[in-house]
């Protein structure tokens, strides 16, 4: 289910050439996740795991994830004692 999501999340993916030759690329779905590379398969491979990085912070403290073409990782997520006592 996480790799599911990880996939379309990455299929939202929007990437701008800049222009000193590099690249950018966000998902709009997932505020906050940015990235850069000299190639488009640079900011690609970094993208990802920009995403993974943004996705086990939210879940570590409990935030809502934003529901990627049906993929709901909320109700799959359980609550930790630890991250509860700091809501």
């Amino acid at each position: 289910m996480l790799t599911e999501y990880i996939e379309r999340a990455m299929g939202k993916a929007v990437y701008d050439k800049l222009e000193d030759g590099s690249y950018c690329g966000k998902i709009p779905d997932c505020l906050g996740t940015i990235a850069f590379g000299e190639t488009l398969y640079q900011c690609q491979n970094e993208l990802k795991s920009v995403l993974e990085g943004w996705l086990l912070v939210k879940i570590r403290h409990g935030d809502q994830l934003p529901i990627i073409e049906g993929v709901d990782l909320n109700k799959a997520m359980p609550v930790l004692e630890e991250t509860a006592a700091h809501g």
